[in-house]
C-alpha cells in the first residue's frame, strides 16, 4: 500500500489547508466569543456564510462525497483522509467545506440508498448547503449501544409510514437551518433480526415532531449544532419516505458508518495535532521554578509520547481508509472497530496532557482544549462504545480458533 497524495488530493490538501490557515483559523476565537456572548447562540453569523460563499467559490465543496456525479470531489477514502485531519484542527472548518457530520453520512445515505425523489427533495439542497439535517437513532429508554433493542416504531399502515418514539443525542437536530431528519425505527418485530427496521426521511416541520431539549456535554451545548432529545407523536408520513423501502435499516446504518469513521477518527487526528502545537508552544513560552514547562516533571517524554501515538494512529486509520477502497466494508470491519477504539482514546490523551500543561487556562474557554476534550470523550460512546467494537475485533481474532476446536 502507498500513502502517498495522489496529484488531485495533494491539491486539495494544499488548498484547504491554505484556507483554513488564512481564512478560518484567523477569525475562530473572535466567532466563538461572539456566538457565546449572543442572547440566541443557536444562529449561522455573517462570517460563516461569507466563508462558505468563498471555499465553494474556489471548489472547495463537498469533497467527502466520492460521487463526482452529485457534485463531490470524487476523493477515495484514503485520499479524503488527510482533508479530514486538516478540517478537524478547526471546530468551524468542516461546515465550511460542507463536510460537517452528520450532513456527510446522511448525504452519503441518499446518495447510495434514495429514491430519485428524495435526493430531489433533500440531497441536492443538502449538497448546496441549503439545509442542515439530523440523524435520530439512540434512544434514552434502551441500551443503545445494542441498536436492536431500539423501542420507536416505524409501523407501515396502508401507503403511510406512521412514527411514534423518544430519540436523544440527535447531532445537529439544534442548526436553525436544520431541514429534515432520518429516523430509525421497529417496522416489523417478527422479521429476521437485522431486517426489522426502517430509516425515514422526517421534515422536521412536521406534525408531532417535537424538539424537547437541546443536551449539554461537560456544559457545551456545541451550538449552533447542538444534540437534542426529539420526541414522535404519531407522525405520518407518505411511504415514499422511507429510505430504500421497509426492513433496510440496519443494511443503510452498516454502509453509513464504515466511511463516517474514518472522517471521524482523522478529524479527531487534526485535533490532537492541534492540541500538541499548543501544548508545544505553552511548554516553551511559559516559565516556571526557572525552568521553561517543557523541562519539568517528564514533559518533554509526555510531549515525545504524544508524537509517537499521533503518528501510530494516523498510519491505522490511513490503513483502515485503504482498506475500505480495495476491499470495502466486509474487508476491514475489524479495523473500522479498531480506529473507532484507538483515535479518542489517543486523542483523549493528548489533549488532557495540553489541558495540564495550559493549567487553569486549559480548562476555560480562552483555549479550545475543553471543547475538544468534551469532544473526543463523546465519541467513544458516539457510533457504538468501545466495548461493543473490541468486542468486535476481539470476535474477528478468536474467529479461527473457535473453527478449528470445533
Amino acid at each position: 500500500m502507498d500513502f502517498s497524495h495522489s496529484a488531485k488530493a495533494a491539491d486539495y490538501l494544499r488548498r484547504v489547508s491554505d484556507f483554513i490557515r488564512a481564512e478560518i483559523e484567523p477569525v475562530e476565537a473572535d466567532y466563538h466569543r461572539t456566538l457565546r456572548a449572543s442572547k440566541d447562540p443557536w444562529v449561522v453569523l455573517p462570517v460563516v456564510d461569507e466563508l462558505k460563499a468563498k471555499a465553494r467559490g474556489q471548489g472547495l465543496w463537498n469533497l467527502f462525497l466520492p460521487s463526482e456525479a452529485h457534485g463531490g470531489a470524487g476523493l477515495s477514502n484514503a485520499e479524503y483522509a488527510p482533508l479530514a485531519e486538516q478540517m478537524g484542527r478547526s471546530a468551524l472548518a468542516p461546515e465550511i467545506f460542507n463536510c460537517n457530520a452528520p450532513d456527510t453520512g446522511n448525504a452519503e445515505v441518499l446518495v447510495q440508498y434514495g429514491s430519485e425523489e428524495q435526493q430531489k427533495r433533500w440531497l441536492a439542497r443538502l449538497l448546496r448547503g441549503e439545509i442542515r439535517s439530523a440523524f435520530c437513532m439512540t434512544e434514552p429508554g434502551v441500551a443503545s449501544s445494542d441498536a436492536t433493542n431500539m423501542a420507536a416504531t416505524a409501523t407501515v399502515d396502508g401507503d403511510e409510514i406512521v412514527l411514534n418514539g423518544r430519540k436523544w443525542w440527535s447531532s445537529g437536530v439544534g442548526h436553525p437551518n436544520c431541514g429534515f431528519v432520518i429516523f430509525m425505527g421497529l417496522t416489523d418485530p417478527e422479521a429476521q433480526r437485522h431486517q426489522r427496521h426502517s430509516m425515514v426521511l422526517v421534515p422536521l416541520d412536521t406534525d408531532g415532531v417535537k424538539v424537547e431539549r437541546m443536551l449539554s456535554v461537560f456544559g457545551h451545548h456545541d451550538e449552533p449544532y447542538g444534540h437534542g432529545e426529539v420526541t414522535f407523536t404519531d407522525v405520518r408520513l407518505p411511504l415514499s419516505a422511507v429510505i430504500a423501502g421497509p426492513g433496510r435499516g440496519f443494511e443503510i446504518a452498516q454502509g453509513r458508518l464504515g466511511p463516517g469513521r474514518i472522517h471521524h477518527c482523522m478529524r479527531l487526528i487534526g485535533l490532537a495535532e492541534r492540541a500538541l502545537e499548543l501544548a508545544c508552544a505553552r511548554s516553551t513560552e511559559r516559565v516556571a521554578f526557572g525552568k521553561p514547562l517543557a523541562n519539568l516533571g517528564g514533559n518533554r517524554e509526555r510531549i515525545a509520547k504524544a508524537r509517537i501515538a499521533i503518528n501510530q494512529a494516523r498510519l491505522l486509520v490511513l490503513h483502515t481508509a485503504w482498506l475500505l477502497d480495495t476491499e470495502g466494508l466486509a474487508g476491514a470491519r475489524s479495523e473500522v472497530s479498531q480506529i473507532k477504539v484507538a483515535v479518542p482514546a489517543m486523542a483523549l490523551d493528548v489533549i488532557d496532557m495540553a489541558i495540564q500543561l495550559h493549567g487553569g487556562a486549559g480548562v476555560s474557554e480562552d483555549f479550545p482544549l475543553a471543547a475538544a476534550y468534551a469532544g473526543a470523550r463523546s465519541l467513544r460512546l458516539a457510533d457504538g462504545p468501545d466495548e461493543v467494537h473490541l468486542n468486535l475485533v476481539a470476535r474477528f481474532e478468536l474467529a479461527p480458533y473457535v473453527q478449528e476446536s470445533r
